[in-house]
């Protein structure tokens, strides 16, 4: 029964990479690039060995602490590791728990990331490998340590399987996401200054590290190594009592959550108003524009997507503060610009097949293209020169004024021509409809962004004239060239837009129907 759970685990994903070449060329990519830092990191282990001990020992219950709680709260970001085999799927055949249990447990560790996770783990007995028998021990911590990553990323998942079902509970998680991720920027500044000035304080939290459930496995052979054989011992049983509760738990919640499912389908809200559609005109486009903004404040993808207005100022205003040099908030305007401005480059696939609608009902490319425009310069073009002109009265650079605006304007704007024009020709894979906003399917983050720095290149050389012309006017402090870039960013951007409108209107009247089954592919 095992093995017959992990064939049906390899054949879907085979499956779903068949279906998407580029989607199969991103996988391999992707793991080329995870088996190049796996070497780096093989590497690295191998001339730890020439350290003393104790710095060893550091280095090895760190690392192996942060494995296991990515692997244990992923799960948090991500709706599960592995998306190949979904156990509430296999709720209604009669499989023995355990047998389940073992197959999940197994075919997680048989994955791309599992298999990586495993080597990396194995290497910390490179570290010992001048003392044979501490290095076999370090093996059998490894692999310890690797079954509790994949267990309790099993774990966390089972049991918020039920918080996460209905739409509301995944908003609200999404909120929750934001919140950290909002203070990415500062928590990086301030662990990278933290690791610098207390350098010294790395093994005596370590030694703290070590006695917790996610780093007592990894300090065993550092312990032997030391000469501390009883702590050794001692951790050995923190590592292993680890392992057997999250096992338990795993299997509780998991019996759990098969035995009385999660509701997939939940009552319709009753809703007041037309809403959106009742401030816009009643045409196509106006139809498509209230569509997309009731998505843009309703659905967590389009949030998710939203990140990069707070958080784009939070990074820059903590390093700059940092430096004691605020002229770098002038990147605020233009870099959310350039954000804002693609953030439709995947609307088409977030439509996923309720774009069937638009073909149905005959809406033209044109109005298509117009109406998520439209849409998204509500609320894109207000920010863009908020923030623009707050980055510029903080910064103290009022004569960069117009020129920032100028430059800030002119991306937006050419981001959304371009986003017209390549929304329309491919589809991309993204998260369905009611999935988790972080879900990436296998390949589809690299294809996209792969797709999204090629977009930005050529973004980067239309808008070029107006920042030619800012940045000259910056130089030799000529305030008339920044009115000239404004103008000239208002005047080209605004031919782009028309133009990428009516391309990508056409392409999206051309290829419809095809788009359409590239879509219900990725389902």
């Amino acid at each position: 029964m095992v093995a017959h759970l992990l064939r049906l685990r390899f054949r879907l994903l085979a499956n779903s990479l068949t279906r998407s070449p580029w989607q199969a060329v991103a996988v391999v990519l992707g793991t080329m690039y995870g088996f190049f830092m796996l070497l780096l990191a093989v590497i690295g282990l191998f001339f730890l060995s020439t350290a003393p001990e104790e710095f060893g020992r550091t280095v090895t219950v760190l690392g192996g602490a942060v494995l296991v709680l990515g692997w244990t709260f992923l799960p948090l970001l991500s709706s599960g590791i592995d998306e190949t085999v979904d156990p509430a799927k296999l709720a209604t055949f009669p499989i023995p728990i355990t047998t389940l249990l073992i197959a999940l447990a197994v075919s997680g560790v048989l994955g791309i990331p599992g298999i990586i996770t495993t080597l990396a783990a194995l290497a910390t007995s490179l570290v010992w490998w001048q003392t044979p028998a501490i290095a076999i021990v370090a093996i059998f911590c490894a692999a310890i340590g690797t079954l509790t990553c994949v267990v309790g990323s099993r774990m966390l998942a089972a049991l918020t399987v039920r918080m996460s079902s209905g739409r509301r509970a995944r908003e609200a998680k999404t909120v929750l996401v934001l919140i950290p991720l909002l203070l990415l920027g500062p928590a990086i500044l301030a662990v990278s200054t933290l690791f610098r000035e207390l350098r010294s304080l790395l093994p005596f939290i370590s030694d703290i590290v070590a006695w917790t459930p996610f780093g007592a496995i990894w300090a065993v052979p550092g312990d032997l190594a030391t000469g501390h054989p009883g702590v050794a011992a001692l951790h050995a049983l923190v590592g292993i009592a680890t392992l057997l509760a999250a096992t338990g738990i795993w299997r509780w919640a998991l019996d759990r959550a098969l035995e009385r499912p999660a509701a997939s389908v939940s009552a319709a809200r009753s809703q007041r108003g037309l809403g959106w559609f009742a401030v816009f005109s009643a045409t196509p486009t106006g139809a498509v524009a209230a569509r997309s903004l009731t998505y843009w404040a309703r659905d967590p993808r389009y949030a998710q997507s939203l990140i990069s207005v707070p958080l784009v100022p939070a990074i820059i205003f903590f390093y700059t503060g940092a430096s004691g040099d605020l002229s770098g908030l002038l990147f605020v305007g233009p870099i959310v610009a350039v954000l804002l401005g693609m953030s439709i480059y995947t609307d088409v696939s977030y439509d996923n097949t309720a774009f069937s609608l638009h073909l149905q009902t005959a809406v033209s490319g044109r109005a298509d293209r117009w109406g998520r425009v439209i849409a998204v310069s509500t609320f894109a073009v207000p920010t863009t020169i908020v923030l623009t002109v707050a980055s510029v009265w903080i910064s103290d650079s009022g004569d960069r004024l117009v020129g920032m605006l100028g430059i800030s304007l002119g991306l937006l704007v050419t981001g959304l021509a371009l986003s017209s024009l390549v929304s329309g020709r491919f589809a991309f894979s993204v998260p369905a409809p009611g999935e988790n906003p972080f879900k990436a399917r296998p390949g589809g983050g690299f294809t996209l962004m792969l797709s999204m720095f090629a977009s930005w290149t050529a973004l980067a050389v239309l808008a070029l004239p107006e920042m030619v012309i800012a940045i000259v006017g910056f130089a030799t402090f000529n305030e008339a060239l920044g009115w000239v870039s404004l103008a000239v960013a208002l005047l080209l951007s605004s031919i782009l837009l028309i133009i990428g409108v009516r391309v990508g209107g056409r392409m999206l009247d051309d290829r419809g129907p095809e788009l359409l089954v590239q879509l219900q592919r990725q389902r």
